[in-house]
């Protein structure tokens, strides 16, 4: 399976577009904006063994879904086909790219756009033409600013805070391996979404 997945590469006629950013940068309201200007855009569902959230998969339609749920066995069972692109364990739980889901319409000439962390990110730049990747960082300042943000989400300890703090700086440090930054400052966030709206456009031709 994974042969003939990544045989397709070397027939890329497609682009890949990855947005990649700290937790809490805003990146996953800026995807959900670019889902809503590029309909015709495809946007990879990935499969994880976490349990949905609350009214999770009721939320969203077929098309809008960004994840299927499955079980761990389920999950080690397609990696070991060799039917994901990507697949990392990340906050206790397994998630993954099903290589169809991307390599088939990059094939056929499409655009594909998918949020990921940096682990996946870096799999797919070892798989992926660096051509017909492109990776757009979300920055959204200080870790200081973005504290403020999480905290207005909600009361968090010192302990949660010092591990995001680490992760942070973690996400953070992958912002000078990326083509494209996107500064997402506090308050501006129509402004962000235009930039990247524009940015975008700009890669696919849409």
């Amino acid at each position: 399976v994974l042969f003939g997945a990544l045989r397709v590469v070397f027939f890329m006629k497609g682009k890949l577009i990855l947005v990649v950013g700290p937790s809490g940068s805003g990146k996953g309201t800026l995807v959900a904006h670019l889902r809503a200007a590029f309909p015709s855009f495809v946007f990879p569902v990935s499969w994880t063994t976490r349990a949905p959230r609350q009214g999770e998969e009721a939320s969203v339609s077929q098309s809008g879904k960004k994840y299927r749920f499955v079980t761990e066995e389920e999950f080690k069972e397609h990696a070991a086909e060799g039917g994901f692109i990507e697949w990392a364990s990340y906050g206790g739980n397994l998630y993954g790219t099903p290589s169809s889901e991307l390599l088939e319409p990059l094939a056929k000439g499409e655009t594909v756009l998918q949020e990921l962390e940096i682990q996946g990110v870096e799999q797919l730049r070892a798989k992926i033409p660096a051509d017909k990747c492109a990776v757009i960082f979300i920055d959204a300042g200080s870790w200081d600013e973005l504290k403020k943000r999480i905290l207005e989400r909600g009361a968090m300890s010192e302990t949660d805070l010092e591990k995001r703090r680490a992760r942070y700086e973690e996400e953070s440090s992958f912002k000078t391996s990326a083509q494209y930054v996107i500064e997402n400052p506090y308050g501006k966030l129509e402004d962000t979404k235009r930039r990247l709206e524009e940015l975008v456009r700009s890669l696919s031709n849409a």
